[in-house]
């Protein structure tokens, strides 16, 4: 037991441990979940240019901001000041209403409503657009009823605005109802987040014993059993991880009514292997690069891409396959699986199983490296 004694006085030696394990993901679990508590971002700073100053024109711009997306923050009185505005990002897009707006509309004419948006900051310019886009399809019809009014067809036809727009759409959103991005935007960050704390810390709580050349000591108080040494280290830390881990889960499904359809435990269970096999992939990158630098950089690196290749934000099936292999690699897709399959979807768990199998696995593979990185201790060198 004096290695676990060991690895646990380690843990409370080092403020960075308190720091890393504790700290940063509940900062983390405090950002994600105050920052998307209203489920969606609202209210987009945006800018109207109405070049035509008409009653019609006027009539738009008091609509475009009525609408739940839309802010409008700033009148601009050309297209160039618009653009510089947006360049230097006072505004998130502008809404553009030409000269002879009305008089055209009024002929018949067909005028344009253009509108930009910052699609490089992808979250507010998704939502400029849409409030825009809304915007000018309702101003399309309201110009079409117009029109005919003026030319008397209006009460001829017998039009009404069910006649303008024929279909109903009947919308049935499942897993989500409430469109709340902060469902799958939060969970799959803050599981990301601590997928990336637990290899970064398990890597630097390995390398270190041999960058300060006392890993003889820590494999001598585990009797000379490389294993023995890794588990009584990282046993530790997956507990501490693990128990944030699941004190976040319980503060979105009991207090934010995040959606669960399945027993607790289902997603209980797949954080603790979300820890655990985190820092086996981990601890297998410290036996093949044990050097506290290059083994950082390579977790680090590889925890920072799952965020992109890990299939929360687009479908591993729709990348090019050099890249979506990747994905297939990193233990955070599993639970991003198992999150959807059980908590959303509420499927049956016998049809997750592999998911939680393949974890298990990853737990498993610093057994391939475990005399190379005996030797290593043995024999510590550091290489800065």
């Amino acid at each position: 037991m004096s290695c676990f004694r060991r690895g646990i006085r380690t843990l409370c030696s080092r403020k960075i441990y308190f720091f890393m394990l504790i700290v940063v993901p509940l900062a983390g679990a405090f950002f994600f979940l105050s920052l998307m508590h209203e489920g969606l971002p609202t209210r987009i700073p945006s800018a109207i240019v109405d070049l035509d100053h008409s009653q019609m024109s006027r009539r738009v711009t008091r609509s475009l901001a009525c609408t739940e997306l839309i802010d409008i923050t700033e009148t601009k009185e050309s297209y160039s000041d618009a653009i510089n505005a947006l360049k230097a990002g006072e505004i998130y897009g502008f809404f553009y209403i030409p000269q002879n707006f009305q008089k055209q509309a009024l002929a018949g004419e067909k005028p344009t409503l253009s509108f930009v948006t910052n699609m490089s900051i992808y979250v507010p310019g998704t939502l400029a657009y849409k409030g825009f886009k809304t915007q000018a399809v309702t101003t399309s019809g309201g110009l079409l009823t117009a029109v005919l009014a003026e030319s008397g067809a209006e009460a001829a036809l017998g039009l009404s605005s069910d006649s303008l727009m024929p279909l109903n759409m009947d919308y049935n959103l499942i897993g989500n109802p409430w469109m709340n991005y902060s469902v799958y935007l939060s969970q799959s960050f803050l599981a990301g987040l601590i997928a990336l704390l637990a290899m970064v810390m398990t890597v630097f709580s390995i390398t270190e014993e041999i960058k300060w050349q006392t890993s003889p000591e820590w494999l001598a108080s585990a009797h000379g059993s490389m294993g023995l040494a890794l588990l009584s280290k990282l046993l530790p830390q997956t507990v501490i991880l693990s128990a944030v881990g699941v004190a976040i889960q319980a503060v979105m499904f009991e207090f934010l009514y995040f959606p669960i359809h399945c027993p607790a435990w289902h997603m209980v269970l797949a954080m603790v292997l979300l820890v655990a096999s985190s820092q086996g992939f981990a601890a297998f990158i410290a036996e093949i690069v044990p050097n506290v630098r290059m083994s950082l950089i390579v977790v680090s690196l590889t925890s920072i891409l799952a965020f992109s290749v890990a299939g929360f934000s687009f479908p591993v099936d729709k990348m090019y396959g050099a890249v979506g292999i990747f994905a297939y690699i990193l233990p955070i897709r599993y639970y991003f699986l198992i999150y959807i399959d059980q908590a959303l979807n509420g499927i049956p768990l016998y049809y997750s199983r592999i998911y939680y199998i393949v974890m298990l696995g990853m737990i498993l593979l610093p057994l391939l490296g475990l005399r190379r990185l005996r030797g290593r201790c043995l024999r510590p060198v550091y290489v800065p």
